[in-house]
């Protein structure tokens, strides 16, 4: 009883920091908190933009941690599995989860391997944690400055605020995507928002790069959801964001992927607009290829006349789609060979046939990308995995 009320406390200082208080003052918190949790330690260590790395929470005591690499460490374990792990002596580590993303983990130094009980109220300390840095972000620059490891380019910083969260889950059906060069991208954007039980995902590839791209990406984004809040069809959708391209960037064009996912029947639609196709998974295999192109580049469709078609097909529960840009297919390696669709899917199917989840297959894959161009991207490189498990409509 008297340690369900310590808990207790160490919530109620954790919630004040929900009406005043700034993510850098998480750490300070944490610290008083951990005694009433049989803690020595608290420490927040957050995922870097590359998720290459587990570093504290600025605000953090110096020195009281220096952060894990995500492969090969326990810490990284608990980020890439999203389950808890323990050292076998003082360390447990807990998945910091805002919703279905993958924030990072908080780290507890205890005397002993906590109890089902003393574990589960860790378990809520963690949870909270997560919400409080998901909100406190956007006060301050602590949780940037921490997983930021490099200058990030101004095209970059751009992107990466006009972007949702990069996984997202909802009764089983998961969206999630990755970004690179993280630092450094600027053509490459992605979309998403559920509405009911409809899923609604895009994957944009603009001509260019720098400070132009991002400008036109801008653009391109927020025209797509004006439509989508507008109500807009797949169709019209498509003709508003062509139609605000070419009045503002004339002869600038996007290749896209406009998709909306029926969560309760599994009918997927789509828009290919001078995109490639999806890769379609199904069990351990790869199926045939969704027809593409079936619509002009964004900003060119005033070119025919005819409305862009959409494409349907009808999933099974399970089947994953993966939508990405040219910069990952078109990947060189050191004798020029493409990484192509081919041996992108037979990563893919590997990655997942090995129980890989959604958000660590796709953090998996561009590293692979990064090593296969021996480090440095040549272009924008961006993938989403959408996967279907929903069965029946919720009542």
């Amino acid at each position: 009883m008297v340690l369900m009320l310590a808990s207790m406390e160490a919530v109620r200082r954790l919630m004040d920091l929900r009406h005043r208080g700034r993510a850098e003052d998480l750490p300070a918190v944490l610290a008083a908190a951990a005694p009433l949790l049989d803690a020595e330690t608290a420490t927040v260590l957050l995922v870097d933009y590359a998720q290459e790395a587990l570093h504290p929470l600025r605000g953090t005591v110096p020195d009281m941690t220096t952060g894990f690499t995500v492969d090969g460490t326990p810490a990284g374990l608990a980020f890439t599995t999203a389950r808890q792990q323990w050292d076998g002596e003082s360390l447990l580590w807990l998945p910091l989860l805002h919703g279905a993303e993958r924030l990072g983990v908080l780290e507890f130094r205890v005397k002993a391997y906590p109890s089902d009980s003393d574990r589960h109220d860790l378990e809520v300390i963690a949870a909270l944690v997560a919400e409080l840095i998901a909100s406190r972000r956007f006060y301050g620059d602590a949780v940037e400055h921490t997983r930021r490891r490099l200058p990030m380019q101004l095209a970059a910083e751009i992107i990466w605020n006009q972007l949702p969260p990069l996984t997202f889950a909802v009764d089983g059906t998961m969206v999630t995507a990755v970004l690179e060069p993280c630092y450094d991208v600027g053509g490459d954007a992605f979309d998403y928002a559920a509405n009911g039980d409809v899923l609604h995902v895009a994957l944009f590839d603009t001509v260019g790069h720098g400070i132009s791209a991002s400008a036109l990406t801008t653009l391109t984004l927020n025209t797509y959801r004006n439509a989508r809040r507008s109500g807009l069809s797949l169709p019209d959708t498509y003709r508003s964001i062509d139609k605000w391209i070419r009045a503002q960037y004339p002869g600038a064009f996007v290749t896209a992927l406009l998709a909306e996912l029926d969560m309760a029947t599994g009918t997927y639609r789509r828009i290919s607009a001078g995109h490639p196709a999806e890769l379609f998974l199904r069990g351990d295999g790869a199926l045939p290829s969704l027809p593409t192109p079936n619509a002009l580049p964004l900003g060119l469709g005033h070119m025919v006349a005819r409305r862009p078609g959409v494409v349907e097909q009808q999933l099974e529960p399970g089947d994953t789609l993966v939508l990405y840009t040219d910069g990952i297919t078109e990947a060189r390696d050191a004798s020029g060979a493409l990484f192509g669709p081919e041996r992108l899917s037979e990563f893919l199917v590997d990655a997942l046939r090995d129980g890989a989840s959604g958000p660590e297959t796709m953090r998996r894959l561009i590293q692979t990308i990064i090593s296969y161009e021996a480090g440095e991207l040549r272009d924008d490189a961006t993938a989403a995995m959408l996967q279907w498990r929903r069965h029946t409509t919720t009542s």
